[in-house]
């Protein structure tokens, strides 16, 4: 019994290591975008193609452990009086974990994450919502179909905005230190 215990537990060692060893990189990240992705170009570290009928840019540094994924959405100014606050208060509630940007001159999506700890199944999940996020600009504003909004407040009630704005838990005004 001992000897099946040992076994077993030298295996769920290894196959430990084996899952910690498999960090993201560029060779990987490569191979991702050539099976999800058509019309790729670049190079490893900087590949632009089509996914989702948009043309996406991936940028990753190894060495800072940083990569980005972006796609362009419409010229900044193009951009209508009211866009502007809808893309930055859904940043806040429907972008969830792509993002609203200027960029250039152009609002973009974007999605931002250490390159290392990234999985296989949220680099397809960042470029979809990077892509969705960049198709729902001038609609829902939104990279899902999840709106993160766990208080259920209506932003729209000024006196209840004036009742959390600077207080601390516990219902006091938080005073500002000159």
């Amino acid at each position: 019994m001992k000897i099946i215990t040992l076994v077993l537990y030298l295996f769920l060692c290894c196959l430990s290591i084996n899952t910690l060893s498999a960090q993201m990189n560029n060779e990987t990240m490569g191979k991702i975008i050539s099976k999800e992705a058509y019309e790729v170009e670049g190079r490893l570290g900087n590949w632009q193609f089509i996914y989702g009928q948009r043309l996406i840019y991936v940028v990753t540094d190894e060495s800072a452990n940083r990569m980005r994924i972006f796609t362009p959405v419409i010229e900044e100014a193009k951009l209508e009086e009211d866009q502007l606050k809808k893309m930055l208060e859904a940043n806040f509630h429907s972008a969830l974990d792509a993002k609203y940007c200027l960029y250039e001159g152009l609002v973009i999506t974007v999605y931002t994450h250490p390159l290392k700890e990234l999985q296989t199944e949220q680099f397809i999940d960042a470029l979809r919502q990077v892509v969705t996020l960049a198709d729902t600009f001038g609609s829902s504003y939104s990279s899902t179909s999840v709106i993160f909004n766990p208080g259920g407040t209506d932003d729209s009630d000024e006196k209840s905005k004036e009742d959390r704005t600077n207080k601390k838990p516990g219902g006091k005004k938080k005073e500002l230190k000159q």
